[in-house]
C-alpha cells in the first residue's frame, strides 16, 4: 500500500548552510530549494507548493529587501493560493507589516529559530489544506455533488448527520431535525427534499415561531372567501401548497396546544379543511420540521403532545452545533469569505493568522449564523487585503484569554490535530499523513497539547 504524497514546501534562501538546516529540519514535507528570484519562480511552476518560506535578502540585493519583495509580488501573482511566510532581519517591523499587506501569510525574524518557523510553517499547510478543501467543495457544490449539494463541511460529525439524510430522503418518513438555533435545520431540509423523489415539487416552508398565535392556522390550512372579517378571497394554505412536495415546520414546539390536535388530525387522515371550508381536500405531502427546543420535557409539562411528536418523528436526527464540528469554522469562514467578496466586488488574499487562530479558538455561541453574520460584517467594513480577528470583533476575546501569537498557533494546531484523529477513527499513522508529519512528531505534539 503506498504512502500519501508529502506536501510540497519551497524554501526560497540564498545562504547554503541554511538551506540544508532547513531541508533537514522538513523531512516530512518535499522540500524544494531555490536561492534566488528566478529559480524560484521556476520551482514555483514546476511544483506548485502550498506553502513557501521566503528570505527578504536575496541576490543581487542580499543586504536589502527589493528582491525578496518581487519575488513575493510575483509569487502571489502567479499562484495567489500559496501561503508565503516571509523572513528578514533588515527593517524587521517594517518588512513585516509591507509584506502582510501584499499577501504573505506571515512573517518570522532572523536569525531563525527552527522551532517557531516549524509551527508558522505547519499553520500554513494546516490553512492551505482547509482552503484547499474549501474550493473542492465549492466545485463539487457546482456540479451538485458536494454533501447534500450545497452543504461546506469537512467534519466526521457533520458528514454523518448529512450521510443520515441522505439515507432516509427516499424513505415515505416523516424527519425530525434537533439543534440549536443557527446550525443550518433549513439548509439540511432542504437538501433532504432535493436528494428525495419529491424533488421536482415545491418545498414550503414556514417558522412557526414567527407567525402570531391567531395567523398560525389560516396560514397553515388556508381559509375561504368570508370566513372571517378581511378574507375577501379563497387563499389555499402552506400544507395544500406543498401538495407532492415538502413541508418544513421550523421551530416546530411553538404550534399551539389547539392547533397542535389539528395538525394531527392531518397527519392521520392526509386531508385538511381550509378555515371557513366544509370540503375536505387530500393533500399528499412530507413532513420535516425542526426545533432547538426540548420536545420531551415539553410533552412531559404537557406543553405538547405525545402522539403528535411521535408522528413527526419518525427519523430524528441530532445537529451538532459549530463548536462540536472539528475545524467547520475555519473552513466556513473561508467559504464565506469568497462568497461575501464576490457579490461586493472586494478582493481578499484571506484570513490573516490571527484571524485562523481566533475562528478556531472562539466558541461560537450563535452557530454557522453568527459566523457568517460576522464575516459579511468584516467583508464589508475591512480596510486591508487579508481579514484579521479584529476585523471580525475576535480580537478582544483572544486577548482577553491572554493568547500570544505563539498561543494562537498552538489553538489552531491543537484543532487540526483533533481534527486529523477524528477523520481518522483515531489512527495516529494516518493522522499523521493527513497533517504532513511523521508519528513520533504527532505523538509528541499530542503529549504536548494534552491530546488523549
Amino acid at each position: 500500500m503506498s504512502s500519501l504524497p508529502k506536501s510540497k514546501l519551497l524554501v526560497v534562501e540564498d545562504d547554503e548552510g541554511l538551506q540544508r538546516q532547513l531541508k533537514w529540519s522538513y523531512e516530512d514535507h518535499e522540500v524544494i530549494i531555490a536561492g534566488d528570484r528566478v529559480a524560484a519562480i521556476e520551482a514555483l511552476r514546476t511544483h506548485q507548493p502550498d506553502v513557501v518560506t521566503l528570505d527578504l535578502g536575496l541576490p543581487p540585493d542580499p543586504d536589502g529587501v527589493s528582491e525578496g519583495f518581487a519575488t513575493l509580488q510575483d509569487i502571489l501573482q502567479i499562484r495567489p493560493t500559496t501561503k508565503v511566510i516571509v523572513a528578514s532581519g533588515h527593517g524587521a517591523r517594517e518588512s513585516a507589516r509591507r509584506a502582510i499587506a501584499m499577501g504573505a501569510f506571515d512573517f518570522y525574524h532572523k536569525p531563525v529559530d527552527i522551532d517557531e518557523l516549524g509551527l508558522i510553517v505547519r499553520r500554513a499547510f494546516h490553512v492551505s489544506g482547509l482552503e484547499a478543501e474549501n474550493r473542492r467543495l465549492a466545485d463539487a457544490g457546482n456540479q451538485g455533488n458536494s454533501v447534500l449539494g450545497g452543504m461546506v463541511t469537512a467534519a466526521p460529525e457533520m458528514i454523518k448527520v448529512a450521510r443520515m439524510i441522505e439515507r432516509v430522503a427516499t424513505a415515505q418518513v416523516s424527519v425530525m431535525l434537533l439543534g440549536a438555533s443557527g446550525t443550518g435545520k433549513e439548509l439540511l431540509a432542504r437538501g433532504l427534499h432535493n436528494c428525495s423523489l419529491r424533488k421536482d415539487k415545491a418545498f414550503i416552508a414556514i417558522n412557526c415561531a414567527a407567525i402570531p398565535e391567531n395567523l398560525l392556522e389560516s396560514e397553515l390550512f388556508g381559509y375561504e372567501k368570508g370566513a372571517f372579517t378581511g378574507a375577501i378571497k379563497t387563499q389555499p394554505g402552506k400544507i395544500e401548497l406543498a401538495e407532492g412536495g415538502t413541508l418544513f415546520l421550523d421551530e416546530v414546539g411553538d404550534i399551539p396546544l389547539p392547533l397542535q390536535v389539528k395538525l394531527l388530525r392531518f397527519l392521520q387522515e392526509r386531508v385538511i379543511e381550509r378555515i371557513g371550508g366544509r370540503k375536505p381536500i387530500p393533500v399528499d405531502v412530507r413532513i420535516v420540521c425542526a426545533t432547538h427546543q426540548n420536545l420531551e420535557d415539553m410533552i412531559t409539562t404537557g406543553r405538547f403532545r405525545e402522539d403528535l411528536y411521535y408522528r413527526l418523528a419518525e427519523i430524528v436526527v441530532r445537529i451538532p452545533t459549530l463548536a462540536q464540528r472539528a475545524g467547520d469554522a475555519v473552513l466556513l469562514a473561508q467559504y464565506f469569505l469568497g462568497r461575501f467578496a464576490r457579490e461586493n466586488n472586494r478582493e481578499f488574499r484571506g484570513l490573516t493568522p490571527d484571524a485562523v487562530a481566533a475562528i478556531a479558538d472562539w466558541h461560537w455561541p450563535g452557530n454557522v449564523r453568527e459566523l457568517e453574520n460576522r464575516m459579511k460584517r468584516a467583508v464589508i467594513m475591512a480596510e486591508g487585503t487579508r481579514l484579521a480577528a479584529s476585523d471580525l470583533d475576535l480580537a478582544n476575546a483572544s486577548d482577553e484569554a491572554g493568547m500570544s501569537l505563539k498561543a494562537a498557533r498552538e489553538a489552531a494546531d491543537r484543532v487540526a490535530i483533533r481534527r486529523a484523529l477524528a477523520r481518522t477513527d483515531n489512527n495516529v499513522s494516518n493522522a499523521a499523513k493527513l497533517l504532513g508529519v511523521s508519528r513520533p512528531t504527532l505523538y509528541d505534539l499530542m503529549r504536548q497539547f494534552g491530546i488523549e
